[in-house]
């Protein structure tokens, strides 16, 4: 029921370039994205991380240009993690996630 409406919300707003703009004027905070590419009704891990305005994925190629969608294609984001800037191979970087798909679409939320 909660990945319906996560890909309902997703198909009213753009989420990742929603979160890429928030991301640009909050420098040293990296959020992590987890969730799945729909493929052949076949589920794929989904990973991208947003650093200083820009996406990337660790698992799938990407979109560069910015007038179009980052993922092409059908996809879930299950899961969002908060990071402080410069990450380190410790965790105290760590500062918080959430499931809610809207959570860090607030500012006061990557804080």
């Amino acid at each position: 029921m909660e990945e319906t409406l996560a890909s309902q919300k997703m198909a009213k707003i753009d989420l990742i370039n929603s979160l890429e703009k928030i991301s640009s004027e909050i420098p040293d905070k990296i959020l992590k994205l987890e969730g799945f590419i729909l493929k052949e009704n076949q589920k794929e891990k989904l990973e991208i991380l947003i650093f200083r305005g820009y996406s990337s994925s660790t698992t799938h190629p990407i979109e560069i240009d910015s007038e179009k969608k980052v993922i092409a294609l059908t996809y879930v984001i299950t899961n969002f993690k908060l990071y402080k800037a410069p990450l380190k191979e410790t965790e105290e970087n760590f500062i918080k996630e959430n499931q809610n798909s809207v959570f860090f679409l607030n500012r006061k939320n990557w804080i």
